[in-house]
């Protein structure tokens, strides 16, 4: 995992994290809910920085790919 993918996420748990406590979430199906629009804000953030760079966020160089040939 490269930096910028930890970065994205971070972003993405600590949405997660904020969400859940802004809200009280509680319970799976709430925690679940908040999870997902945790994810697709560091989703977003993502989008938008392909998109201004020309450049893939994900590296292929220690993806599962590579684990299990």
């Amino acid at each position: 995992m490269n930096e910028v993918e930890l970065i994205f996420t971070a972003l993405a748990e600590l949405s997660t994290r904020q969400i859940v406590e802004t809200n009280n979430a509680t319970g799976m199906e709430e925690n679940k809910v908040t999870g997902k629009i945790g994810g697709s804000i560091a989703k977003n953030a993502k989008t938008v920085l392909e998109n201004k760079t020309g450049k893939k966020v994900i590296s292929t160089e220690m993806g599962w790919h590579s684990l299990y040939p």
